[in-house]
């Protein structure tokens, strides 16, 4: 990349979080006088209210795959939805509008219908209208689906993501899919993707070259089974916390672009995880940003990060006309 007019970031500024006792109140999963608890290790947040409803209940659903298989069952008659949440212009004065996305979109449109999903894109959502479509996706009936996909290009910062007109909580999506709340979804894959910030820092690399030295470098129950309501969730981010994400105005963001080409290239080949692993190669090697005008900006990296609940190896195998249930 040599057009310093063709690179931006995805960033907020810290103004953007000082909001109002409403405006916080606003944000879902930032209101005050809740008691919760948290692991840092995957993101979700459960309150303690979450936690009461669903104590000393039992919680059946159907088992799409055996107890001890290695991977997915992809043999539904249908693969599944894929929404996406494409932000491009905000209602918060301090949001710059995000040129490059509606790239993204129509090659992650492409992308996952190749993959034989049912594609849905849903443009600058209000936060009410995007929770309308999720609570929509979370009730369908999935059934007869592999799996669901879920991507937001968005801004964010520090755990939040944007909608059109406030932030929220990212974890308030995935809650809408945990086993208890989406049982047709039970033990399927459940894959998110967030192009978006998470933080103001800049990455600058750091340069590896050869030394003298280098060479050239040579039981239980089969019938059923209990599983965590919130295992089979996959979470790529484009950045690790903390960090910038970049996009180019014209192709699209480093992430997505990089994302794209996996899916197209590999997908049907290499498990979910082996994409993910070369889309963060991609992102790494591939990419630096180009911004003499703006020294500080100028000639820094960025590495996607991975959050898996997964427990079995996940594969899009091509659809047959004769897949079972």
């Amino acid at each position: 990349m040599t057009d310093d007019e063709c690179i931006t970031i995805e960033h907020i500024t810290s103004a953007t979080l000082k909001m109002s006792a409403i405006d916080k109140h606003d944000a879902l999963g930032i209101g005050c006088g809740e008691e919760s608890t948290s692991s840092p290790s995957n993101g979700f947040t459960l309150n303690a209210n979450t936690i009461n409803i669903h104590k000393h209940v039992a919680h059946v659903a159907r088992m799409p795959t055996e107890r001890n298989a290695m991977e997915y069952n992809m043999n539904h008659k249908r693969r599944g939805l894929a929404l996406i949440f494409n932000h491009e212009f905000f209602d918060i004065p301090s949001l710059e509008s995000r040129k490059g996305t509606n790239a993204d979109c129509e090659k992650l449109k492409k992308a996952f219908k190749k993959l034989d999903f049912e594609v849905t894109d849903h443009k600058d959502c209000k936060l009410r209208e995007l929770l309308e479509w999720i609570e929509k996706a979370a009730t369908h009936d999935h059934s007869d689906s592999d799996c669901i996909a879920i991507a937001i290009l968005s801004h964010g910062e520090q755990g939040y993501l944007y909608a059109k007109d406030v932030m929220y909580k990212i974890d308030t999506i995935w809650h809408y899919f945990t086993a208890v709340t989406c049982p047709t979804l039970a033990g399927k894959p459940k894959l998110f993707f967030i192009q978006a910030c998470r933080g103001d820092r800049l990455d600058p690399g750091i340069k590896l070259q050869k030394t003298e030295t280098d060479g050239d470098g040579l039981s239980i129950s089969s019938m059923s089974y209990k599983i965590p309501i919130h295992a089979d969730f996959l979470i790529s981010y484009s950045t690790i916390p903390g960090f910038y994400s970049w996009r180019n105005t014209s192709n699209g963001s480093w992430f997505i672009q990089s994302l794209v080409e996996e899916l197209n290239t590999h997908g049907k080949e290499y498990d979910i995880l082996t994409l993910l692993t070369f889309v963060n190669q991609r992102v790494a090697m591939d990419y630096e940003s180009c911004v003499p005008a703006r020294p500080i900006m100028d000639q820094q990296k960025q590495i996607p990060c991975i959050t898996s609940m997964l427990t079995r190896i996940l594969r899009f195998s091509d659809k047959s006309k004769n897949c079972n249930r």
